[in-house]
């Protein structure tokens, strides 16, 4: 680790650092992201977290029963006897009412949470132990993948870490979007896709709530800081400036979103470029 940032600014400098790294560490991005929904969040306890991913990792046996080198489905029962049935890491319904279910630290302590953080605990620790492992994310719940396509094992861990039958992954994707599994939704996710969904949830979660336009604020900053990030949250951003009355703020995110959209969209930009007038008129 930094030295330890002292406030917002530098936390999100090292997010945004971390975030256009090479190799980009996914437990430290979702840490990172903790800060922004606990201020007492300090350097000491995001290097606890990460010790905890490495005691966890140094208790994964895989094949130990057996003694032969461990194959995909050796390592999924491995870390499911570990996470899900030793230590009790799954999810529930009413999980998906609580911000903390989207925040690692939280998880790591109350060993519950969404099935995107659940995966990201279930890979974190798997990958500290030499296993081959990955997310996949499929439409409306995260699952993790062992092994290569071809012999590939996937776990739930939002169920503790069940074994998934190629008909529960099509009952899964049927029940979130009424649709047929298509092998596209079978994709290895990279860790930025990661984060980005995990912010995207916290957003969903905070949209529903109008009194925590907070935390809609720095989910939407964060995104901001992401490589390529969409230029409409440029246009999210200035919305959540102007309800705050911070009109002069907004109407700044506004006169962004017109000039990248100008070129291929000049009727929204002059629209937009409008907006951000009448949101100057409102300091008058």
């Amino acid at each position: 680790m930094h030295p330890r940032p002292p406030g917002t600014t530098e936390w999100r400098r090292l997010f945004a650092a971390e975030a256009g790294s090479p190799r980009p560490d996914l437990s430290l991005l979702c840490l990172l992201i903790g800060t922004e929904a606990d201020p007492s969040l300090d350097e000491a306890d995001i290097d606890a977290a990460r010790r905890m991913l490495d005691r966890l990792a140094e208790q994964v046996a895989p094949g130990h029963r057996t003694g032969r080198p461990p194959d995909p489905l050796a390592w999924a029962v491995a870390l499911a006897e570990l996470l899900g049935q030793g230590f009790g890491f799954k999810g529930g319904p009413g999980d998906y009412q609580r911000l903390e279910s989207s925040l690692l630290h939280q998880v790591l302590r109350r060993r519950r949470g969404l099935p995107i953080l659940l995966s990201v605990v279930w890979m974190e620790v798997a990958r500290r132990a030499g296993a081959p492992v990955h997310g996949v994310a499929l439409p409306g719940h995260f699952v993790v993948g062992f092994g290569p396509p071809e012999e590939r094992v996937l776990v739930d861990p939002f169920g503790g870490g069940r074994l998934l039958t190629g008909m529960d992954v099509e009952l899964l994707v049927a029940a979130a979007t009424g649709t047929p599994l298509a092998p596209s939704m079978l994709g290895v996710a990279e860790p930025l896709d990661i984060v980005a969904r995990i912010l995207n949830n916290i957003r969903a979660w905070a949209a529903s709530r109008p009194e925590r336009s907070d935390v809609s604020l720095w989910a939407v900053d964060l995104c901001l800081l992401l490589p390529s990030p969409s230029p409409r949250l440029h246009y999210e951003r200035a919305q959540l400036l102007v309800q705050k009355g911070e009109y002069e703020a907004g109407a700044r995110e506004l006169d962004t979103y017109a000039d990248e959209v100008a070129a291929l969209d000049p009727v929204t930009a002059d629209r937009v470029r409008r907006q951000a007038q009448g949101a100057r008129a409102m300091l008058n």
